[in-house]
């Protein structure tokens, strides 16, 4: 019911910035919070960033102090923005939406971006 659509993935050198984007459309009323996940090959699906409807925001402790979601409402769009950018950082960026109806929580998912951080 709730469509996610990333953009922003690219390449970028180390030290680099890029900025992700999701755009959320559907049934967007109900949901809760926002953020971005991302999976690195051979690793698990974590967590980078969310962001409720209040505006209270969470970060993994990597990208803390690098990295900082926002979003905009009136666009139905959560950004990213990923400063001093390192190879660590390179995996496929999903965006997420938590979304309460009925008293059940249910996620979505976009497809991902990729985000690959080389010289």
């Amino acid at each position: 019911q709730v469509q996610l659509v990333e953009s922003g993935g690219g390449l970028v050198q180390p030290g680099g910035s890029l900025r992700l984007s999701c755009a959320a459309s559907g049934s967007i009323f109900s949901i809760y919070s926002m953020g971005w996940y991302r999976q690195a090959p051979g690793k698990q699906r974590d967590l980078v960033a969310t962001i409720t409807i209040s505006g209270s925001t969470n970060y993994a402790e990597p990208v803390k102090g690098r990295f900082a979601i926002s979003r905009d409402n009136g666009k139905n769009t959560v950004y990213l923005q990923m400063n001093s950018l390192t190879p660590e950082d390179t995996a496929v960026y999903y965006c997420n939406a938590n979304d309460r109806s009925d008293g059940r929580w249910t996620n979505y998912w976009g497809l991902g971006t990729q985000v690959t951080v080389s010289s």
